[in-house]
């Protein structure tokens, strides 16, 4: 009997232990337990612990809410003009009504995989080659668009859609890179022909500008010669008109000055001259510094205002001419 016993409270013990471990339910973050009473859906359970009517209550489905990646297999597409490419992508999705996503639709994943095959079949087939290649973001849009759209009876929102590789046929993509070689080559030729028009336009530039300034230095040298000129003819006529009124005053140092001006000025050419290898040194030294003398008298005198000017040195008789001796003779 108490053996007996023994074995009816270790039954008694078992049978507690399933019926609470089937009755209380404990849901983790980030799923969803639905429920169903005798097969028919009644609940949802969210993240926690919950408690089901014993014998009554089951859990049907466990769905998981979180954020999940499909990868879409590749696949060969024939686009407008008629070009095959390998194309696969990737699909971000989550579940919004874990009942709908349940109960809606068999194989969630599954479905959502051949539908994305399916639209991007559709999408990249309406496109041509280069469209495809350098459009991705509007193929990803198109997708996102009409697949969310597909799919939001079953309670799942798309997230995003990735198109993760496109690859054309190699024939193509080695006509591709030489085409891409030719327009880098064509570039290269369009910046280097821009840039040598720029230099050749800054030269110009430069060129002109240096003109303008030479030309306005020569104005200006020549404004400064004539002023210069304006100024020495202004001073010779004041000396000249000195020395008029010294001669009407009755001195003979000017005609001295103009007799000494010339003498000095004909010897220095005399002694600049290319063609004279002897130079005859005049022997009446005595007539120059007098006429020094009767200019410097003059210029006292065009100073002082009235002093009498002193009277002229005797001349003497030039020294006979002196021919050139050549040596040997």
């Amino acid at each position: 009997m108490a053996v007996l016993g023994l074995v009816v409270l270790i039954l008694l013990v078992v049978m507690a232990l399933w019926l609470a471990m089937s009755v209380i339910k404990i849901v983790p973050q980030g799923w969803e337990y639905t429920v169903q009473s005798f097969g028919r859906y009644t609940r949802t359970l969210k993240p926690g612990i919950a408690i089901l009517t014993p014998f009554v209550e089951s859990i049907g489905r466990r769905v998981n809410m979180m954020e999940q990646v499909l990868d879409v297999p590749r696949q060969e597409v024939i686009t407008k003009d008629n070009v095959g490419v390998q194309v696969d992508a990737i699909v971000f999705i989550q579940v919004m009504d874990a009942a709908a996503a349940a109960y809606r639709v068999a194989n969630l994943n599954n479905a959502i995989t051949q539908l994305v095959m399916t639209n991007l079949r559709t999408v990249v087939g309406s496109m041509e080659l280069d469209e495809v290649l350098s459009q991705r973001d509007h193929i990803n849009s198109r997708l996102l668009t009409v697949i969310d759209e597909a799919t939001g009876p079953w309670g799942v929102k798309l997230a995003r859609i990735e198109i993760k590789d496109l690859q054309p046929p190699p024939d193509i993509t080695n006509a591709m890179t030489r085409q891409m070689k030719a327009e880098r080559e064509r570039r290269a030729v369009i910046t280097e022909a821009e840039g040598e028009r720029t230099a050749q336009v800054t030269r110009a530039e430069g060129a002109k500008q240096a003109a303008i300034l030479q030309a306005e230095g020569r104005k200006e040298a020549a404004f400064r010669d004539a002023e210069a000129r304006e100024r020495s003819a202004a001073a010779e006529a004041q000396a000249t008109k000195v020395v008029s009124d010294a001669i009407e005053s009755g001195s003979v140092n000017a005609l001295n000055y103009f007799v000494a001006q010339k003498y000095v000025e004909a010897f220095g050419k005399l002694a600049e001259s290319p063609q004279q290898r002897t130079v005859i040194v005049p022997a009446d030294l005595g007539g120059i510094a007098g006429s020094i003398s009767g200019i410097t008298e003059l210029v006292r005198a065009a100073q002082g205002g009235g002093a009498t000017p002193p009277a002229a040195p005797p001349r003497r008789a030039p020294p006979p001419i002196v021919p050139p001796t050549t040596p040997g003779t």
